[in-house]
C-alpha cells in the first residue's frame, strides 16, 4: 500500500499522512475514527475515548533522515503541540522514517525508530499500538536491526562522502538516487565501494524492478524514472558481458531486461556498447 501511494514521485505531505493512517489502522489496532487531522495545528493526533495518546508531525515523503536538522525541527514542532494539548508522546514521519519518543522532564526519551519501507511489520511497532502506547518503553526499538541507530548518531561518511547506513556505500553505487543528501532515497545498489560492478547485487537489482515493473517491490522509485534506472542496470550488465545479444546464452534475468527495454523503445545500441 505504501509503495503504491509513492509510485508517482514528488508526493505531498498528504500522501505521507495517508501512509501513516494505513499504518495505524491496517498494521496496528487503531480505528480510522481514532486518527484526527489538524487538531490545533498538529498534523495527526491519535486518540481513544477522548484521551490523546500521540501527536505526529508529518513531512513530505523523502525529507526526513536521522542526523538531519529537518527531523529535529519536526520534533520541535510536535513538542510544542504536545505541550499545548498535554500529550506526552510525540512522533515525526515522512512516510518512510518514523521516529517516536516520550517527553519526560523536557527531554525526549526514545520509543520507536522504524524504516517503513521494510516488507514485514516490525514487532517494535507494538509500542505505538492501543495496548502499547500508554506503557513505558525502556529501550529504543529500531527496525530493521541492520540500521539500528540513535537519533543523535552521526551520519556515516567516508572520505567526505555520505554513505548509506545499511550498505555502507556512496550514492554513486546505486541505480537510483532521489536526493544525494538523503540516503533513504537511494535504491538498488549495484556497484562495489571501489566502483566495480557487483556481480551478486546487479541481478537482484534488476529482479527487484522486473518482478513488478511498476516498482512496487522495491518502492520509492517514481514511475517516470524506472525507464532510466533499467537503462543504467542494462549498461552495467552489458559491461559485464551478460546482456543479449552480446551474451549468446544470457540468463533469464538479463533476457527479460532486454525484452522490457525493447518494449520501451530503447535500442540495443544505447547500452550494448557501454564499457566500464
Amino acid at each position: 500500500m505504501r509503495a503504491d501511494r509513492l509510485r508517482h514521485g514528488g508526493e505531498t505531505e498528504r500522501v505521507a499522512e495517508a501512509i501513516l493512517e494505513d499504518l495505524f489502522t491496517e498494521v496496528l489496532d487503531w480505528s480510522k475514527g481514532d486518527i484526527e487531522y489538524q487538531v490545533e495545528f498538529a498534523d495527526i493526533v491519535v486518540s481513544k475515548n477522548l484521551a490523546k495518546y500521540l501527536i505526529v508531525e508529518v513531512k513530505r515523503p523523502g525529507t526526513l533522515w536521522i542526523g538531519r536538522q529537518r527531523l529535529h525541527d519536526a520534533l520541535d514542532q510536535a513538542r510544542r503541540y504536545a505541550s499545548e494539548q498535554k500529550v506526552s508522546t510525540i512522533a515525526a514521519s515522512d512516510g518512510s522514517l518514523l521516529y517516536a519518543a516520550d517527553v519526560e522532564h523536557g527531554n525526549l526519551k526514545d520509543r520507536v525508530l522504524v524504516d517503513l519501507a521494510c516488507r514485514d511489520a516490525p514487532p517494535g511497532l507494538w509500542w505505538l499500538s492501543m495496548h502499547g502506547i500508554y506503557r513505558r518503553c525502556e529501550d529504543l526499538v529500531c527496525w530493521p536491526q541492520a540500521e539500528d541507530r540513535s537519533l543523535n548518531d552521526p551520519v556515516n561518511t567516508a572520505n567526505g562522502n555520505l554513505l548509506h547506513p545499511k550498505y555502507k556505500l556512496p550514492a554513486s553505487c546505486f541505480a537510483y538516487v532521489g536526493d544525494a543528501g538523503n540516503p533513504s532515497t537511494w535504491k538498488l545498489p549495484y556497484r562495489e565501494a571501489n566502483g566495480n560492478i557487483d556481480g551478486k547485487r546487479l541481478p537482484k537489482a534488476i529482479q527487484a524492478l522486473l518482478s513488478n515493473y511498476r516498482g512496487a517491490k522495491v518502492g520509492g522509485i517514481p514511475e517516470k524514472d524506472i525507464r532510466s534506472v533499467l537503462i543504467v542496470l542494462a549498461r552495467a550488465a552489458s559491461a559485464e558481458g551478460r546482456m543479449p545479444p552480446r551474451a549468446a546464452e544470457a540468463a533469464p534475468t538479463y533476457c527479460e531486461l532486454a525484452r522490457v527495454l525493447e518494449q520501451q523503445g530503447v535500442p540495443v545500441q544505447e547500452f550494448s556498447a557501454y564499457s566500464r
